[in-house]
């Protein structure tokens, strides 16, 4: 009885810091987050900062004076910013949901080891990571076999499928799903779509929602499908859209003096870095809002080896 006890006192100081070393992690993990959350609270106030005042001063935690001229700039799109910002919102979700549901059900084959053409259908996804057909080829498949083109299918069958996402979920179910599981739901009658459903989705929910997570941030962020199959507004996202704003304020920028003097004035008036900081608000706060939703699911997937042990 003495020697589990000496063995667990042991075990406890091995597994316990002081409160000093305690203090100095809480320190460095402050820290750590500070420099993660300081660049984002930069750009906002710069977004809010005057232009003059950026030209005369430089960048600044504490401006020299506020404005609102970025904001103004943007929202003279009007209709078609919210319209825009429509469509990237649908793009996300219908996209996300629809790769999420292909990458659970292509994974969990890959995961049974019972599975006749498990090692084909491995490296037919696999070998898509090393070689590729090319721009060139997509594009003519995409756009005039498919028919992806100024549609939402053209913003959203190119990313469907991730090859990393599934190899990702395939080794989220070999550490997370024990065999005996399916071996017991088999011989209770459940069928294989029960037993995924049901039985396996459940206890994959981290994995899921980090799945989940990387595909919302991966269709948000794409402008570079739409510059190439849309030319219509209707279908216009909001990256894209934006960055089109951008290119054409750099290019007046550049430009003024070659068009006239009325392109100088104009310039000169223009926010230009003021605007870029503005955009990016206009990107990254809603994809930043919809992270905590994901976020108990990711620390629970973390941590869920450690659970396991």
């Amino acid at each position: 009885m003495s020697v589990a006890k000496s063995a667990s006192r042991r075990a406890s100081r091995l597994t316990t810091v002081g409160p000093g070393a305690e203090a100095v992690f809480h320190l460095i993990l402050g820290l750590f987050s500070l420099a993660c959350v300081v660049p984002f609270i930069f750009v906002i106030i710069i977004s809010f900062s005057s232009e003059p005042a950026i030209r005369a001063n430089g960048f600044s935690f504490l401006p020299a004076a506020w404005s609102l001229d970025a904001y103004r700039f943007v929202m003279r799109l009007g209709d078609q910013l919210w319209r825009s910002y429509f469509n990237s919102f649908f793009i996300t979700v219908v996209g996300t949901a629809l790769s999420v549901l292909i990458c659970v059900l292509y994974a969990y084959p890959l995961f049974r080891r019972d599975y006749k053409y498990r090692g084909f259908f491995t490296f037919f996804s696999f070998f898509t990571t090393l070689f590729g057909g090319g721009l060139v080829p997509t594009y003519m498949v995409s756009k005039f076999m498919l028919g992806l083109s100024d549609n939402y299918a053209a913003l959203i069958v190119p990313l469907l499928v991730s090859p990393f996402y599934i190899i990702v979920m395939r080794t989220f179910y070999s550490s997370t799903v024990p065999e005996a599981l399916i071996e017991s739901a088999s011989i209770d009658g459940s069928g294989e779509y029960r037993t995924l459903f049901q039985i396996i989705l459940p206890i994959c929910l981290p994995g899921i929602a980090t799945i989940a997570l990387l595909n919302a941030l991966a269709y948000w962020n794409e402008w570079f499908i739409a510059m190439l199959y849309i030319t219509k507004p209707q279908y216009i996202p909001l990256q894209y859209l934006l960055m089109r704003m951008q290119n054409q304020a750099d290019f007046l920028a550049r430009n003024s003096s070659m068009i006239g003097a009325e392109a100088v004035n104009l310039v000169a008036n223009q926010p230009t870095e003021t605007l870029r900081m503005a955009l990016v608000v206009f990107i990254v706060l809603p994809i930043a809002c919809a992270y905590p939703f994901f976020q108990r699911f990711i620390i629970s997937g973390l941590t869920i080896g450690s659970v396991k042990g």
